[in-house]
């Protein structure tokens, strides 16, 4: 077994096998793989002499409290039918993690593909998104739509500045490789565009993505990237547009709004559709997580208002199990005395006088991002301490709930 970077020229074949095996590939829509592997960080592990597992990796942003923090995100993870349950996806992601970190990634965050895998690696699941399905003719929006731009495939360099300069809110993530929004335009089945360059040198200011699944619908939103308000209602107006012969459009809830204010009579229109193609609703679904990779970074970014909190934090990690002696980073378990408030910070050692939290990482990265409570955490989740702590940072970690924004 050796883990290495991928190689195009020697790994080509092998890695577009791995796809075609778990069904992330259709034969015949290999240069959409080629893309989308060539705008990350790749590692495979070598079995036999071929890549069998393949591990990538993408450099960016998380947006926090306002501030912009050096992140990545694992953007896919695939073993071929030959290597299952061999520890090779597992151990692979920890190198492409330590690799990201030891770069300076102080977040890293990832799509899961269900809860429990990734939680050996120290990651935290995510807040919930919301999955809307509407019928975009009852949307209530009193904005009047200018005839838009259509976008396309060729257009992705416009659209990818357009993602990045988009409205960021708390927990967004941003991943800088156009490339990486060139292969997602691609990969869409009936894929189109629609927006508006309104920018100071014509620079696509809000637009969406999207696919289309037959005549009627559905439609299915795959991004929206706006920067105002106003530009937000336009979009949605645009889908109003659509309504006549549109049925139903599903889109994640953009951040900041119940979507269900839009619209006129939510429930009569679910209980007509119910159960059919047309169906609409909201389901949701946390489908993310992440983890802290720089404890002393991420504290010092981090504001809080309210009265500080200082504790000892016994921090345990567990994805040095899972690395090599030589790896360039070994995650960041350890002992730290912390403060949480205006000024916040991390710093190695133990004070006998303060009281001790017990986490994992993963719970520690969900109460530092706002996913959950201390309180909360400490019924759920692997965090622990003195009942008068736990209060206390329930009273200064008062954060927005995380949105990501940006599928991994």
């Amino acid at each position: 077994m050796v883990f290495r970077n991928y190689d195009p020229e020697r790994d080509r074949d092998a890695v577009h096998r791995i796809w075609l095996e778990t069904n992330w590939l259709e034969k015949g829509k290999e240069e959409r793989m080629d893309v989308f592997v060539g705008s990350t960080k790749a590692l495979v592990a070598e079995l036999n002499g071929e890549a069998e597992t393949l591990v990538l990796s993408t450099p960016g942003l998380i947006h926090y409290l306002g501030q912009d923090l050096p992140a990545a995100g694992i953007t896919g993870v695939t073993t071929s039918r030959i290597a299952r349950k061999q520890g090779f996806a597992s151990r692979l992601t920890a190198r492409s993690i330590a690799v990201n970190a030891a770069e300076g990634a102080q977040v890293v965050g990832l799509g899961m593909f269900d809860q429990g895998f990734y939680n050996q690696l120290g990651f935290g699941t995510g807040s919930y998104d919301y999955w809307t399905k509407f019928d975009p003719a009852h949307l209530r929006v009193q904005v009047k739509a200018r005839v838009p731009r259509r976008l396309t495939v060729e257009d992705y360099d416009m659209v990818h500045a357009s993602r990045l300069a988009r409205k960021r809110v708390h927990g967004a993530f941003s991943f800088f490789p156009a490339d990486m929004t060139r292969a997602e335009m691609m990969w869409t089945k009936n894929g189109f565009g629609l927006g508006y360059c309104d920018g100071p040198n014509g620079e696509l200011t809000h637009h969406f993505w999207c696919k289309a699944d037959g005549e009627h619908g559905p439609y299915r939103v795959i991004w929206m990237s706006y920067q105002t308000t106003v530009q937000l209602l336009e979009l949605m107006a645009l889908f109003k547009n659509l309504g006549d012969q549109v049925h139903v459009i599903s889109m994640v809830e953009p951040p900041g709004i119940q979507l269900q204010d839009l619209l006129s009579k939510p429930f009569r229109r679910h209980h007509i559709g119910e159960k059919s193609k047309y169906e609409t609703g909201t389901e949701a679904w946390a489908w993310w997580q992440a983890r802290i990779c720089d404890l002393p970074g991420c504290l010092s970014h981090t504001r809080l208002e309210g009265e500080s909190v200082r504790f000892n934090l016994k921090l345990s990690d567990p994805i040095e199990d899972f690395l090599p002696e030589d790896a360039p980073w070994r995650g960041v378990g350890g002992e730290y005395v912390v403060t949480l408030g205006h000024a916040s910070s991390a710093d190695l050692g133990i004070d006998p006088a303060l009281p001790t939290l017990s986490a994992s990482v993963g719970a520690f990265t969900r109460m530092w991002l706002g996913v959950l409570p201390a309180s909360g955490l400490a019924m759920t989740d692997d965090l622990e301490g003195p009942p008068s702590l736990i209060e206390a940072l329930d009273r200064t970690v008062r954060l927005p709930q995380p949105r990501p924004d940006w599928d991994f």
